[in-house]
C-alpha cells in the first residue's frame, strides 16, 4: 500500500513538473509574440524611452512569471513532502531577488528618464552637468543600498545566519576591532563618494588639472573617479583624492577660460605692429569669444624681451585650438616682416 502511494506522489510531481514546464515555455513563446508587437509599435512613437523601458522589464517579468509558476508548482506537488520547507525557502530567497531587480531597473528607468531630460551638449551646461552628476551619483547609492538589504534579508533567511548576527553584534571582541579596521578605509571612500555627490567639487565633463594630467571628468563612482586625459589615456584615482588633496577646476563655475602665448623677441619688436595684425588673424575664427585680446610685454632678460598674448575662448578645448592657431600666425608674421627681430644673444669682440 505504501509503495502504491509513493509511486502516485511520483507521478503526481511529474506530471505538475511537466504541466509547469510546458506552461512556462507557452508563457515564453506568448510572450516573445507580444514583446516583438510591442517593439514594433513603440518604434513608431517619438523618443527612445518606452524602447528602453520595454527592453528594461522584459527579463524581469518573465523571472517574475516564473517565479509565480514555481511557488504555485511547489504548494501543488510538494507540499506533503519533507523538503517542502527547503523549497519554500527557496522561494522566499527568488523572490527577495526578485524585488531586488525590478526595484534596480526602477531606478534605471528613472535615471534614463532624467538623464534624457539633461542637454549637456549646450554651451552653458553647468546645471545640466551638476544635475547630470548627483542623478548618477545617487542612482548608484540607492543600488548599493538594496543589494545590501537584498543581501541581508537573503541572510536573515536562514536561523544559523540570524545566529551568527546576533552574536556578532553583541560581541566586541577582538574580530569585531580587527573587521572594524578593514572596513574603515572602504566606508570612508564610500562616504567620500556620497559627499562629492552633494558638495560636488568635480562634477562629470569638468576639465581638471590633476596629477599634472589635463582631462575631463569622465565617470564618478562612490569609491573612485576616472579622468579622460587628452591623449585617450586614463587616469583612476580614489574619489578622497579630490576632498583631500588640492587639484585645478576649469570649469567649477563656468567654462570660459582666458589662455597665454608668450613670445621672446629682441629689443628691436614693434610690439604695436603685433596689436594691430591680431584682430586681422582672428577675424572669422569660432574659436575665440571676442571677450579678452591683450597683447603685453610682461618680462624682460639682457638679450630679449617677453610678449604676452592673451586670448579668451568658451572652453579650453577650444582655446587650447586657438592659441596653437595663434601661435603659428605669429611665428609667420615675425619671419615674414621683422626675421630680425628673435630673440639672439649679442657678442662684443672687444680685440
Amino acid at each position: 500500500m505504501d509503495e502504491i502511494v509513493k509511486h502516485s506522489d511520483v507521478y503526481r510531481i511529474m506530471i505538475a513538473l511537466v504541466a509547469f514546464v510546458l506552461l512556462f515555455l507557452t508563457i515564453y513563446i506568448v510572450s516573445r509574440y507580444i514583446f516583438k508587437r510591442l517593439k514594433k509599435h513603440v518604434a513608431k512613437t517619438p523618443g527612445k524611452l518606452d524602447d528602453f523601458i520595454l527592453e528594461l522589464f522584459r527579463i524581469p517579468a518573465l523571472w517574475l512569471v516564473f517565479w509565480l509558476l514555481f511557488k504555485v508548482f511547489s504548494i501543488v506537488s510538494l507540499d506533503k513532502f519533507s523538503f517542502s520547507g527547503a523549497i519554500t525557502h527557496v522561494n522566499d530567497i527568488f523572490l527577495i531577488i526578485t524585488v531586488a531587480w525590478i526595484l534596480s531597473k526602477f531606478i534605471k528607468a528613472g535615471t534614463y528618464y532624467l538623464q534624457n531630460k539633461l542637454d549637456i551638449n549646450q554651451k552653458d551646461n553647468l546645471n545640466a552637468r551638476k544635475s547630470l552628476t548627483q542623478i548618477k551619483s545617487f542612482s548608484r547609492i540607492a543600488n548599493t543600498i538594496i543589494v545590501i538589504v537584498a543581501i541581508s534579508v537573503s541572510l536573515l533567511t536562514f536561523s544559523q545566519a540570524r545566529t551568527i548576527g546576533l552574536s556578532l553584534l553583541t560581541s566586541a571582541g577582538i574580530f569585531g576591532i580587527i573587521v572594524g579596521f578593514a572596513a574603515q578605509k572602504s566606508l570612508g571612500m564610500i562616504l567620500a563618494g556620497i559627499q562629492i555627490a552633494i558638495t560636488q567639487p568635480i562634477r562629470l565633463d569638468d576639465v581638471v588639472i590633476v596629477e599634472g594630467e589635463w582631462g575631463r571628468i569622465e565617470e564618478i563612482t562612490l569609491t573612485y573617479v576616472v579622468v579622460k586625459i587628452w591623449d585617450e589615456r586614463r587616469l583612476v584615482l580614489p574619489v578622497n583624492y579630490f576632498l583631500e588633496k588640492p587639484f585645478q577646476n576649469w570649469t567649477r563655475s563656468n567654462a570660459d577660460i582666458i589662455g597665454s602665448i608668450f613670445l621672446y623677441v629682441d629689443y628691436s619688436f614693434p610690439v604695436d605692429s603685433l596689436r594691430e595684425i591680431l584682430p586681422a588673424m582672428l577675424e572669422g575664427n569660432t574659436d575665440w569669444d571676442k571677450r579678452v585680446l591683450n597683447v603685453q610685454v610682461t618680462n624682460t632678460t639682457e638679450f630679449h624681451k617677453e610678449v604676452r598674448v592673451l586670448l579668451s575662448s568658451p572652453d579650453a578645448s577650444k582655446n587650447w585650438d586657438l592659441r596653437t592657431f595663434v601661435r603659428e600666425k605669429i611665428i609667420d608674421f615675425v619671419c615674414s616682416s621683422y626675421p630680425e627681430s628673435f630673440a639672439k644673444i649679442r657678442v662684443e669682440n672687444t680685440c
